[in-house]
C-alpha cells in the first residue's frame, strides 16, 4: 500500500478509534457539563469524585512534580481550581493511555513527564498563560507514539526495525510504514477529543514549528522542552540521539542559550522526584 492510502487507512481507524481504549463514560457528561456555564466548579467536581479510579489519577498527577505545586492538592475541586477544567478534563481523556504508557513503556512515560516538567519551567519563564496547560501539551506530545504502538502494533515493529536496523531517522521511518508521523497522529486524536487547539497545535508541530500557525510560542515551549530531555537523557523514545534542534524556537520565545543554565538548575530536583514517582507506578504494575 503505497504512502497517502496507509494515511488515509490511519486516519480512518483513527476516527474510529479503533484498537484504542475506550474513553472512560464519565467523559462525555464531563464534556457537557463544562459547556453549560450553569454548571459549577464543585458540581464537576461532584461527578468526577464519583468514580474513585479516576479521582485517584487525577490527585496523583496533580500532586507529581512536574504541576510543582508547593501544597498538597486533596481534593478535586482544589485540583480544578489549581490545574483548570480543561487540563483536568484533558487528564480524564487521556488517562487510559496513560495508563498504557507506564505499564508498557516506561522508557517513554518517563521521557513524557519530564518533557512536561520542563514545558512547565520554559512556560513560566516566558510568561505564557495557563502553565500547567503546557506541562500538560509536553505530557501529550508524544501520544502519537503510543498509538501507533497499541493501534498499529505490526507496523510499529516495522518502524522500530528501520530506525535499529537501517538507522532511519525516527519520523521518515514512521512516515514511510504509516504515511504519518506520530505527531500528526497525536494532534489528530486529539482533535477527535475535542482538546483545546492550544495544545493540539504545540504537540503537532513539536517536530516542525512551521506547521504552528495561531500557537507559536507554545509549539516552540514544547519543541524546546523535547530536545533539552533528550539531551538530559531522561527516559526514552524512539530517538537514540538528541533530535534537531530548531534554533527559531530560541527566537520565537525570545530566549538566549545562556539561560540553559538556569532551566537545569530549576529542573534538576523536578526530574529526581519524578524519577520516584515513575518508580511508585511500575511497583504498583508489577503487583498488578
Amino acid at each position: 500500500m503505497d504512502p497517502y492510502e496507509k494515511r488515509k487507512e490511519v486516519r480512518r481507524k483513527l476516527r474510529k478509534l479503533e484498537g484504542l481504549p475506550t474513553l472512560p463514560p464519565i467523559v462525555q457528561r464531563l464534556n457537557a457539563m463544562v459547556e453549560d456555564e450553569r454548571v459549577s466548579i464543585g458540581q464537576i467536581a461532584e461527578l468526577i469524585e464519583k468514580d474513585q479510579v479516576i479521582t485517584s489519577k487525577i490527585l496523583r498527577l496533580a500532586n507529581s512534580a512536574f504541576y510543582g505545586f508547593p501544597r498538597r492538592v486533596s481534593t478535586v475541586q482544589n485540583a480544578l481550581m489549581l490545574l483548570g477544567i480543561n487540563v483536568i478534563k484533558i487528564l480524564i481523556t487521556t488517562s487510559s493511555i496513560f495508563e498504557i504508557l507506564h505499564k508498557e513503556d516506561v522508557g517513554l512515560w518517563e521521557h513524557s513527564v519530564g518533557v512536561a516538567a520542563c514545558a512547565k519551567i520554559l512556560a513560566e519563564k516566558v510568561e505564557l498563560k495557563e502553565p500547567q496547560e503546557i506541562a500538560t501539551a509536553g505530557l501529550l506530545h508524544d501520544l502519537g507514539r503510543v498509538i501507533e504502538k497499541v493501534a498499529f502494533p505490526q507496523e510499529y515493529t516495522q518502524i522500530v526495525e528501520l530506525i535499529e536496523k537501517e538507522k532511519k531517522e525516527p519520523l521518515k521511518a514512521e512516515e514511510e510504514v504509516l504515511g504519518i508521523n506520530h505527531a500528526e497522529i497525536g494532534a489528530f486524536l486529539m482533535r477527535q477529543w475535542n482538546l483545546p487547539e492550544r495544545l493540539i497545535e504545540a504537540v503537532e508541530a513539536h517536530h516542525n514549528l512551521s506547521k504552528a500557525k495561531e500557537f507559536k510560542k507554545e509549539a516552540a515551549v514544547v519543541h524546546l522542552a523535547d530536545v533539552l530531555i533528550h539531551a538530559r537523557g531522561y527516559g526514552e523514545s524512539l530517538y537514540k540521539k538528541v533530535p534537531p534542534l530548531d534554533e527559531k524556537a530560541f527566537k520565537i520565545l525570545k530566549l538566549d542559550f545562556s539561560f540553559i543554565k538556569e532551566l537545569f538548575f530549576k529542573l534538576e530536583p523536578k526530574l529526581y522526584e519524578l524519577k520516584f514517582f515513575t518508580e511508585e507506578l511500575k511497583k504498583e504494575t508489577e503487583v498488578t
